[in-house]
């Protein structure tokens, strides 16, 4: 698809980081898939990845997070992201 930003680039498949702020809860999710202006390296992610990653600060929201660093790992069910805390927790 072309860049509706540049309006020349074309998109390609790859992975980029969000960041999510509202008052006082800051989330960064990385390697999220989504397509990836050549030019200009606008990002789109689809509607349901999108979806998803709302929902996932939402719950950082409301369980009283305020800063959290997670890795994208797709839809699957209330786990899809993890936070470094959960992996470090894990190890």
């Amino acid at each position: 698809m072309k860049c509706v930003i540049c309006r020349q680039g074309e998109t390609w498949p790859k992975k980029t980081t969000v960041t999510l702020q509202r008052e006082r809860v800051t989330l960064v999710i990385k390697n999220i898939p989504a397509d990836v202006c050549q030019n200009f390296g606008e990002a789109y992610v689809d509607e349901v990845t999108s979806r998803e990653i709302l929902q996932r600060a939402e719950e950082a929201a409301q369980a009283g997070v305020m800063v959290d660093v997670r890795e994208y790992a797709g839809i699957t069910g209330r786990q899809g992201s993890r936070s470094c805390s959960d992996r470090c927790r894990d190890q």
